[in-house]
C-alpha cells in the first residue's frame, strides 16, 4: 500500500528545509539520527557511517568490506602475535596539526573511557597486549595469542585527535589504563565541534540535534578531494515524510525508501533508485536448549527444535524465493550460509537449498510428529526491511506442513529485551558480518557460548557444538588468510548441516536520489555520501 502524505507532514517537511543550496552542495534525509558526534561514543551503524566523513581509521574497509590502507599505508606480522603498521606521512588533521602514532594510542585509550558510552567500541581493542610507537610513523601491536581478525576491529573506529581532545603530552598505552593521561573529554566537546577534529575529506561544520548536521569540505585532504563543498544531513525519521521530502526537491538523496514505494521512485524522471547487495543474513534461531520450550505446545512437554530433522523440516517448508520477491519485492537474495557469496569464509560448494514440502512432512512424521506441534514465532516489527511480513510469511509456509505458527511481534526494544532473556523457541533476526566475514557470525551466533573467549555473544538459541567450537577458535588463531578461511568454510558447513541456525535471505540495501545522483551502496549498509556523485 502506497503511503498517504497528509498536508501537515508536508508542510512539516517544508518548513524545515534549507534555504536554496548552491550546486555544490548535497543534501540528505537520513532515516535514523546519530546520536553523537563523538566517534567512540556509540557503536551504532548511523554514528558509524557519520564518522567515516570526518574521522578516519588505521585501515579502510571499501564498499564490500575487504580492508583496504587508510591511514596505515601497508603493515604486516614479523610472527604470528606481532603487527606492524607503517603510517603515512604528512596526513593533517582539520586543524593543521599532523597525525602520528601517538594520536592512535591515545585514541585507543580513550575508547574505553568514554563517559556514559551505551554501546563501547572496546571490544575492537582488547584483543591488543601492548601497542606502542616505534617512532612517529610506525606503530607496533602485540596480541596474546595469534588473532587474524586485528584488521577488521582496527578498521571499525575512527581516530581523533589527542590535541584537540586537550592532552598535549606523550602517551604510553596500557591495557589497563593509560599513563600521562589526566582526564577525557565527555562527547559534549566533540558535538559542540571543539573537539571533533579528524583527518576525513569533512570537517564539522555544526550540528543542532533534531535538525542537522553540516559538513564542510577540508581543502587540506591528504586523499582524493572531497565533490561537495557541503554536506548537509537533516534526519527525516518518518518514511512517508523522507520519500515526500526527495519528492519535493527538498533533500538530493534518502536512505531506506521503503520497499512499497520503490516502484514509483524509480518510474519517476525525477528520482533514481540505486540498491547494493549487504553483507546483513535475516534469519530465524531456534532453541536448542529449553525443554519444555517456551513457545511450543502440544509436544507432552518435548522440545522438537533439538531434533535434527525438525529443524531441516523446517527449512524445506520454507520458499525463500517466493518471500525475496512477494515480500522483499526483490530487495533481498535466498540464503543458505550466514554471509553471502562476495565475504570470505563463503563455501562455494554448499549449494542452494529448494522448499520441498513433502519431505519436510516426511521428516516431522519420521521425528515423531506426524501432526506438527504450536510454536509462537517472534519477530521485531521495526529492525529489518518487512520484518513482521516475513515472519508471517514464515508462519504460513511453517502451517503448511503442520507446525500451526502463530507470529508475536513488537517493537524492536521490547524484542531484544525478551530475546536476550530467552523467552522464544524460535525468533527471527538479522546479522549484519563485518570484514571478518565468516568468522563474524560464527564466533558470535553459533559457537558455545563462552565469555570468557568471547564466543557466543549472541547466541540466544543456546546451540553448542565442540567440533564447530574447535574449528572456530582455531580459525581466530590461524593469521594465514587461505589457511583461516578455510577454516571458515568448513565451519559454515557444519553450521549448515547441522541447521544450527535458519537463513532465509541477504537483505539488498535501496537508496533514493534525485535524477542525476548515484551512490556507491556499501554491504555493511552504512549511508557515506562522500561516494555520492553525477551519473553523468
Amino acid at each position: 500500500m502506497k503511503h498517504i502524505f497528509s498536508a501537515a507532514v508536508a508542510a512539516s517537511v517544508l518548513a524545515t528545509a534549507p534555504v536554496a543550496a548552491n550546486a555544490k552542495t548535497l543534501t540528505a534525509g537520513f532515516a535514523s539520527e546519530p546520536t553523537s558526534i563523538d566517534p567512540l561514543y556509540h557503536n551504532l551503524g548511523p554514528n558509524n557511517a557519520l564518522r567515516k566523513h570526518m574521522f578516519e581509521s588505521l585501515v579502510g574497509e571499501d564498499e564490500n568490506l575487504k580492508i583496504i590502507p587508510e591511514l596505515a599505508e601497508s603493515w604486516g606480522t614479523t610472527d604470528p602475535t606481532t603487527w606492524v603498521f607503517n603510517l603515512r606521512k604528512g596526513v593533517k588533521f582539520h586543524d593543521g596539526s599532523e597525525f602520528t602514532v601517538r594520536d592512535f594510542l591515545y585514541t585507543a585509550c580513550r575508547i574505553p573511557n568514554v563517559p556514559n558510552s551505551p554501546s563501547s567500541m572496546n571490544s575492537f581493542i582488547k584483543r591488543a597486549e601492548t601497542m606502542e610507537a616505534v617512532d612517529d610513523y610506525t606503530l607496533k601491536v602485540t596480541t596474546a595469542s595469534a588473532y587474524p581478525l586485528l584488521l577488521s576491529d582496527f578498521a571499525s573506529f575512527g581516530i581523533v585527535s589527542a590535541s584537540a581532545s586537550g592532552h598535549d603530552g606523550p602517551v604510553t598505552y596500557k591495557k589497563d589504563g593509560c599513563e600521562g593521561i589526566a582526564s577525557y573529554p565527555a562527547s559534549e566537546a566533540y558535538n559542540s565541534g571543539e573537539a571533533a577534529i579528524g583527518t576525513g575529506p569533512y570537517k564539522l561544520g555544526n550540528y543542532t540535534k533534531g535538525e542537522r548536521i553540516v559538513l564542510t569540505k577540508n581543502d587540506d585532504y591528504w586523499g582524493e578531494a572531497a565533490h561537495w563543498d557541503e554536506i548537509l544531513i537533516r534526519p527525516i525519521t518518518n518514511d512517508g515524510a523522507r520519500v515526500a521530502a526527495l519528492l519535493a526537491g527538498d533533500v538530493d538523496i534518502i536512505e531506506k525508501p521503503p520497499v512499497q514505494d520503490l516502484d514509483r521512485l524509480r518510474a519517476d524522471d525525477k528520482t533514481n533508485v540505486v540498491q547494493g547487495a549487504s553483507s546483513r543474513v535475516i534469519y530465524i534461531h531456534f532453541d536448542h536448549e529449553s525443554e519444555p520450550s517456551p513457545g511450543i505446545s502440544g509436544t507432552d512437554g518435548k522440545n522438537p527444535l533439538k531434533d535434527l530433522r525438525v529443524r531441516k523440516a523446517m527449512s524445506l517448508a520454507i520458499n525463500r524465493d517466493l518471500i525475496t520477491d512477494k515480500i522483499m519485492g526483490g530487495l533481498a537474495v535466498p540464503a543458505r550460509q550466514l554471509v553471502p557469496s562476495f565475504m570470505r569464509g563463503y563455501n562455494h560448494d554448499i549449494p542452494m537449498e529448494k522448499s520441498n514440502v513433502e519431505e519436510a512432512k516426511r521428516l516431522l512424521a519420521e521425528a515423531g510428529y506426524p501432526n506438527g506441534f504450536n510454536l509462537v514465532l517472534g519477530t521485531p516489527n521495526d529492525r529489518y526491511i518487512n520484518d513482521a511480513k516475513i515472519a508471517q510469511a514464515v508462519a504460513q509456509m511453517l502451517s503448511r506442513v503442520g507446525i500451526k505458527t502463530e507470529v508475536d511481534a513488537m517493537t524492536k526494544s521490547v524484542f531484544f529485551s525478551r530475546r536476550n532473556k530467552y523467552e522464544f523457541s524460535a525468533y527471527l533476526a538479522g546479522w549484519g558480518a563485518s570484514g571478518a566475514g565468516m568468522a563474524s557470525p560464527l564466533r558470535a551466533l553459533v559457537a558455545s557460548q563462552n565469555k570468557d573467549k568471547g564466543l557466543g555473544g549472541t547466541n540466544r538459541g543456546r546451540y553448542s557444538n565442540p567440533e564447530l567450537d574447535a574449528i572456530v577458535e582455531e580459525a581466530l588463531a590461524t593469521v594465514d588468510t587461505e589457511a583461516h578461511d578455510d577454516l571458515l568454510r568448513k565451519g559454515s558447513e557444519i553450521a549448515v548441516n547441522d541447521m544450527a541456525i535458519m537463513p532465509l535471505h541477504y537483505e539488498v540495501t535501496p537508496w533514493a536520489t534525485r535524477a542525476g545522483l548515484t551512490i556507491t551502496p556499501r554491504a555493511d549498509q552504512q549511508t557515506v555520501l562522500t561516494t555520492v556523485r553525477p551519473t553523468n
